[in-house]
């Protein structure tokens, strides 16, 4: 059976209640999340062995991070220790017309203060099919950049699947570097990769083309263009949220394996609930996909979009659904009627 072993750094959310602002918040809701973590938990629900391999701090918030990988029955046997902190970030949840807001403070976490070596990823890796990191972990720190290039060059000798969600967060890449210059020798051991194909061009230093995900004709080209850049690549998709307010978001994809152009459906997704980690949600739907309906991308693609869909009606960063919610909504059932 499949084993897929994330990595990068979860952290304690503190999220204000009822769409409030910071401003107005006495209290915050506290849980933990992070992209990598989502995508462990994710395939845990689906049933495909997880683990999820970060740093934590030898303390009680540390502990409770740990006691929450658990609770989804997502492997930590591989979690080293190590740090003063765990990371935090402030969720203020938008509603309508305001759009939601996050405020990082994981600066000087255990992750971002990461040595290079402290992983043994020939040991962590021996047993895994899959490997599956994202463009949060080298934006937080050179040093968790550096153990994420380590683990892929194992990865990679190892011959695993190796995926990437591009994941670019602009408020992260703060210690002095560009995504330029670290992330394509890091995406050039990637045979999956999620993201829009302006956002891989800013990574590789290439420039925007301002794709339009609506010609089909001319989507092979751009994405080829991306293929040549990444020497291992081999399937690229991209999630098309069409964002009509904070309430209401419509959701599709497209995905593209060298030969031919798949797309999903739109669907239409209101009220939202929670969109933070709807994009984890679709790699952990394609990555189900792809390891359970290899011959049938268009199926994977669909998975990928109705699990990201769903997750929009779950409070958290993870995506608590079961492979029976995602085949229920591509039947078409979407009525949301309480099942007796």
């Amino acid at each position: 059976m499949s084993k897929v072993v994330t990595f990068g750094e979860i952290m304690l959310r503190l999220s204000t209640e009822r769409h409030l602002r910071f401003s107005q918040a006495k209290t915050f809701a506290a849980s933990y999340g992070g992209g990598e973590f989502n995508v462990a938990v994710s395939l845990a629900n689906y049933g495909v062995p997880a683990e999820f391999v970060t740093r934590l701090p030898k303390n009680e918030i540390g502990a409770c991070a740990l006691k929450e990988m658990r609770r989804h029955n997502v492997e930590s046997k591989n979690v080293v220790y190590g740090g003063d902190r765990l990371g935090i970030y402030y969720l203020e949840t938008g509603a309508g017309t305001r759009g939601s807001n996050v405020v990082y403070d994981r600066a000087n976490s255990s992750m971002a203060t990461i040595a290079k070596g402290a992983i043994d990823w020939e040991s962590v890796l021996k047993d895994a099919t899959w490997f599956h990191w994202s463009g949060i972990t080298p934006a937080i720190s050179e040093s968790a950049a550096e153990e994420c290039l380590e683990a892929l060059k194992v990865a990679h000798k190892l011959g695993i699947t190796i995926s990437s969600d591009l994941n670019y967060r602009s408020k992260l890449w703060q210690y002095g570097k560009e995504p330029k210059e670290v992330m394509p020798e890091l995406l050039k051991y990637s045979n999956i990769i999620l993201g829009d194909i302006d956002t891989a061009f800013f990574m590789l230093g290439k420039d925007k083309v301002n794709p339009n995900y609506q010609d089909e004709k001319s989507l092979p080209f751009l994405y080829d263009q991306l293929f040549k850049l990444c020497p291992n690549l081999e399937t690229v998709a991209t999630t098309l949220r069409y964002s009509v307010s904070a309430s209401h978001q419509r959701i599709g994809g497209v995905l593209y394996d060298g030969k031919s152009i798949y797309n999903a459906d739109v669907k239409e997704v209101t009220p939202v609930v929670d969109r933070v980690g709807s994009g984890d949600a679709f790699m952990g739907g394609l990555i189900y996909g792809l390891i359970n309906h290899s011959t049938d991308k268009q199926k994977a693609l669909n998975i990928a979009v109705a699990a990201c869909c769903l997750k929009h009606t779950i409070s958290g960063d993870c995506n608590l659904i079961t492979l029976d919610d995602i085949e229920k909504l591509l039947s078409g059932d979407s009525s949301g009627k309480v099942s007796r």
